[in-house]
């Protein structure tokens, strides 16, 4: 309770006017003036800012992370390298978690506990934001960590999706509901290669999928309209409260092992189909540790009965638009991977009665893919290669889901 009150103290303090200081621009971050060192036998990090912002601190387990959020701090360009690091320190991650907050996470070697936390405002009106961590045992780690566990300081959980009835396999008998994802956005920016970074790609793509898509009289909806954070539980919530007949995860990732070019569509299995996909999935469940969601909750038995039952028809429903995919985006000419359809663990692809799949547009880590989708025309081809592939998919979808139901 101690380490609360002290937080919700200093989020208090410095939200009062200080120096007569007008808080409604955005904080910025100074690089150079910012570190985040060893300290005798702990942690210090010191965010120098040009103004103070209301804040806050706190502790979560598996793995042990240092999350703080503010409200709000614009990070630029920065990237997590660029400030210098700690020995106890294994991974830094910082960005928009959602509108008003930025939020920033170390992840620990080991367990720590917040020894202090202090905002310190110079006569200038800039401030430094100093936190000292110090080693801790798991009985205290644990302790701290969960009297965190407040819903004020749980914002990124997802909130449960309200469905009034069972979800009804689509007939045609009404405009298709597509959820489009466009892949990660605010902390967790994605790939970086070429001067693109993949979350705003994405974005732009599937704006721009969207309108075609309803255009064709498809209801869509996109699980993130701006640079914001959402967590892999999240898109899925949204997928299922939206009642979607397909879920399309869309990303442009990079991968450094060998030479990857071309679109490649991705359907949920256990076993990855290499190495490198394998890697993918593994990555992306990282992001919404770096963020600061836990990913440790397991499904009862039952429930995982229950949806293997559900998956047993959704999925070769996805296979099949996996195939029209391939066939649609092929028959226009579009570069696809030697190897086109992937299967891998991805979370955002477990929902058990959607159909869901991640479509990796093209990688950032090939120059030929970047050239590609920083083309409007053939950003144009490969959504209406989509659009064709959802088309097609759905009337031959109809007409099975009319023979099961006689």
């Amino acid at each position: 309770m101690r380490f609360l009150i002290m937080v919700f103290a200093l989020v208090i303090a410095a939200a009062l006017p200080l120096h007569g200081q007008d808080l409604t621009a955005l904080a910025r971050l100074d690089p150079a003036a910012s570190r985040v060192s060893n300290a005798g036998d702990g942690i210090a990090i010191d965010l120098a800012l040009d103004q103070p912002v209301p804040y806050r601190a706190f502790l979560m387990a598996g793995p042990p992370r240092l999350v703080m959020d503010f409200s709000e701090v614009d990070f630029g360009p920065l990237r997590p390298r660029d400030i210098e690091g700690a020995a106890g320190v294994t991974d830094l991650g910082w960005g928009p978690i959602r509108p008003g907050w930025s939020r920033l996470v170390a992840v620990l070697d080991r367990p720590y506990r917040i020894e202090s936390a202090e905002e310190r405002v110079a006569e200038g009106g800039s401030a430094v934001i100093g936190v000292r961590l110090l080693p801790a045992t798991e009985k205290e780690f644990a302790r701290a960590a969960a009297e965190a566990i407040a819903p004020e300081a749980r914002w990124s959980l997802p909130a449960a999706a309200i469905v009034d009835s069972p979800k009804r396999r689509q007939t045609g008998e009404r405009p298709l509901v597509v959820v489009v994802d466009p892949g990660h956005g605010g902390i967790d920016p994605g790939a970086e290669a070429g001067g693109k970074v993949e979350a705003a790609v994405m974005q732009t793509f599937a704006r721009e999928l969207a309108e075609v898509l309803r255009r064709a009289g498809m209801n869509v909806v996109l699980t993130r309209e701006e640079d914001v954070f959402v967590p892999l539980e999240t898109r899925i919530s949204i997928a299922r409260a939206s009642g979607a007949d397909v879920f399309l995860s869309l990303h442009a990732d990079a991968l450094a092992e060998g030479e990857a070019t071309g679109a490649t569509v991705y359907a949920l299995a256990e076993e990855a189909t290499d190495a490198a996909s394998a890697r993918l999935a593994e990555r992306h469940d990282r992001a919404d540790l770096l963020a600061g969601i836990d990913l440790t909750g397991q499904d009862d038995v039952l429930a995982s009965v229950m949806m293997d039952l559900a998956r047993a028809e959704t999925q070769p429903r996805a296979d099949r638009l996996a195939q029209a995919l391939v066939r649609e985006i092929g028959a226009r000419g579009g570069k696809m991977h030697r190897h086109p359809i992937q299967g891998a663990a991805f979370s955002v692809l477990k929902s058990p009665d959607i159909p869901s799949l991640l479509l990796e547009v093209g990688f950032l880590s090939s120059a030929r893919d970047r050239v590609r989708l920083d083309d409007p025309e053939w950003r144009a081809m490969m959504q209406a290669a989509i659009l064709a592939a959802l088309t097609g998919w759905a009337v031959a979808d109809a007409a099975e889901a009319g023979l099961i139901r006689q």
